[in-house]
């Protein structure tokens, strides 16, 4: 279809070229009649002229060209070819016409006249065809095309306009643009008007009566693509986002794939940055040692601290295929680092204690855990050998091979815990508490929210069930939860294991908790899908050892703001020492396998906390609840709001 439209083009402008002396002396002497002599010269330069720019022009590939998608490359094309070809035709006019039998050379303003006249016919009919594409952004609204607002009005909100003309099959119209730059207000780009900023959204889709918003700003910070996803969506209306450009430039989508908001571009922060000078002094020439390595936080840790340059970089974990992958991950990223595998299973003191003599690790990031709170409501042994009973062989190796920094991920479920996990946790922050105030040593725990896409959480979960259909399960309609994702997460392990004086908790500023409920909501309806005609969401029931909320400090801990915004430090006034004893009888009887109701038991001993009830804190926290009293000693008392606040 192009190649016959480039001949059309070649016969119109042969015709045309060919016309244009004739036409140019009718003008000077305004009558279609005139001398022999100047016929003859029309038509030698006309014989000579047509041949010298259509040869140009096709040398110069103007009839290669597919003018429906010309741009400012092509005009550029057309000048040069133009300036090329009248300068072969000025010669031409000037010596060779003369000798070729004329009774006069070609005047110059015939010359300049079909210069000029022949570079505006070349341009105006490819403009033509490259205005007819335009010319759809006007054509009516067919009655079962989606009406489209883009929001952003940049480059790729423009490549998106042109995917949305070239394929009409995907039934979407575009209306126009919304646009935070005031300068651009009131202006158009190519016929679509800009409607108003991202502020004038909600207005927008009353007024123009929007069916869809493209977010076509790959590079906005999350706070805006959340302003804009939560006004479509109080407004009922769809959200799509376009690729990024890596993604594009790599060959994973194409321009045309428009990408479903996912919920992390709802919850994602503004990045947190790490102040590299202290954090490097952890890594940077030293031996470090991860432990859970192949899981998501451990390898995420692994990769930041590859780039701090550590002398050696020890990665443990108990399945091999995860630590094999990080090994070659790293290696190709990082060919002249020292990584060392170390496959090996942390409830083994004797293998725990052969690792640490033969590295003697300066700083130990302990990401090895079991996390999943129903697993282990089933499987008490596990959580206590590994949580426990793992934590205090690394702990204690650390302390006889003269570790200076050892961080713990622990997590806000160890908070007044209902269930077995969180109990485990909270003895294991409790070891590395006692172990860093007896011997003064840089011994930190940090505690987490849940982890946007690590492993089982509740994000894929959920896209698992609407690709399937669903129903979407949630435990109960009030479930909330923290959140933050695994660059924050891993961003606030190496920001605690750099603020650590000895035996804080560290916590990242989450802001609000969200309702479960919420997200599950949200995915439906940026998938495209309306709940309870598409997708089903069930409730199923709490399940053991869950709670409805989750608090991230205890009533007699304090908060003290750190030099970090989001990062807060928390301690009590007294750490009361735990008892040697009862855990080295828990760890025995999880050893040998005793009963659950036994093992439970004995974690209440340690954890008085530990209640293993289903119902909700009594006074439950949408946020943080830090209230600052009197910072005249540093230290904020924590004072929890009431669920009206």
């Amino acid at each position: 279809m192009h190649q016959v439209r480039n001949r059309f083009l070649f016969i119109a402008d042969t015709v045309f070229l060919a016309v244009l002396p004739f036409l140019l002396y009718a003008l000077r002497f305004e009558r279609l009649t005139f001398a022999t002599a100047d016929i003859e010269i029309a038509t030698l330069f006309a014989i000579l002229s047509v041949p010298t720019r259509l040869a140009t022009y096709v040398g110069f590939g103007i009839y290669r060209r597919l003018w429906r998608y010309a741009s400012i490359a092509e005009l550029e094309l057309i000048v040069v070819a133009t300036i090329v070809s009248s300068a072969l035709v000025l010669i031409e006019g000037l010596w060779l016409l003369p000798l070729l039998g004329a009774p006069a050379r070609a005047p110059l303003s015939l010359w300049f006249n079909t210069s000029v006249l022949s570079g505006a016919g070349l341009a105006g009919s490819r403009l033509y065809i490259r205005i007819g594409g335009w010319k759809r952004m006007r054509r009516p609204v067919r009655g079962n095309e989606r009406r489209v607002l883009i929001a952003g009005a940049g480059a790729a909100g423009q490549m998106i306009v042109k995917e949305l003309l070239n394929n009409p099959d995907l039934g979407m119209f575009a209306i126009g643009f919304a646009d935070d730059d005031k300068t651009m207000h009131g202006m158009h780009v190519g016929k679509l008007p800009i409607l108003g900023g991202l502020a004038d959204i909600p207005s927008i889709i009353r007024r123009q009566q929007i069916d869809e918003i493209v977010i076509a700003m790959p590079t906005a910070p999350g706070t805006v693509v959340r302003q804009v996803v939560r006004a479509a969506l109080d407004a009922g209306v769809m959200t799509r986002t376009v690729p990024g450009v890596f993604e594009i430039l790599s060959g994973r989508v194409k321009v045309s794939a428009l990408r479903d908001v996912e919920i992390e571009d709802l919850l994602r922060r503004e990045p947190i940055k790490t102040d590299l000078e202290q954090v490097s002094a952890l890594a940077s020439n030293r031996t470090v040692l991860v432990t859970g390595a192949g899981g998501s936080i451990g390898s995420e840790l692994c990769r930041q601290l590859a780039q701090l340059g550590p002398r050696k970089l020890v990665i443990l974990g108990h399945g091999e295929n995860p630590i094999f992958d990080m090994l070659n991950e790293i290696h190709s990223n990082f060919p002249q680092l020292t990584i060392v595998p170390v496959i090996a299973d942390i409830r083994d003191r004797g293998r725990v204690r052969q690792i640490f003599e033969q590295h003697r690790p300066f700083a130990v990031f302990h990401a090895a855990a079991h996390k999943h709170v129903p697993l282990m409501e089933e499987n008490v042994v596990e959580a206590i050998t590994n949580n426990i009973c793992g934590t205090r062989n690394l702990v204690d190796a650390a302390l006889d091979q003269g570790t200076m920094h050892f961080v713990l991920i622990s997590t806000d479920k160890a908070v007044r815990p209902t269930n077995v996990m969180g109990a485990t946790k909270r003895v294991a922050e409790h070891i590395v508490q006692g172990a860093a105030i007896r011997n003064k040593k840089n011994f930190v725990a940090v505690r987490f929210g849940n982890v946007l896409g690590s492993r089982g959480s509740v994000v894929p979960t959920f896209v698992k069930q609407i690709k399937a259909g669903g129903p979407v399960t949630i435990t109960h309609p009030d479930m909330r939860r923290y959140f933050m994702t695994i660059p924050e997460a891993v961003q606030l392990v190496l920001q605690a294991g750099a603020l650590g004086k000895g035996g804080e908790l560290f916590m990242l500023d989450m802001g609000e908790p969200v309702k479960i409920i919420d997200l599950a909501r949200d995915l439906i309806r940026l998938s495209g899908l309306d709940e309870g005609i598409d997708i089903e969401i069930r409730v199923t029931g709490i399940r053991p050892g869950e709670k409805l909320y989750e608090e991230m400090f205890f009533s007699d801990e304090l908060a003290a703001p750190t030099t970090h915004p989001k990062v807060l430090r928390a301690r009590k006034e007294s750490v009361e020492p735990y008892d040697d004893g009862l855990i080295n009888d828990i760890v025995l009887a999880a050893q040998s396998c005793a009963g659950e109701e036994t093992l439970r038991e004995m974690l209440k001993a340690i954890v008085p906390d530990f209640s293993g009830a289903l119902a909700p804190p009594a006074e439950p926290t949408p946020g943080f609840g830090v209230q600052m009293v009197d910072a005249r000693d540093g230290v904020l008392p924590l004072r929890r709001r009431s669920s009206e606040s």
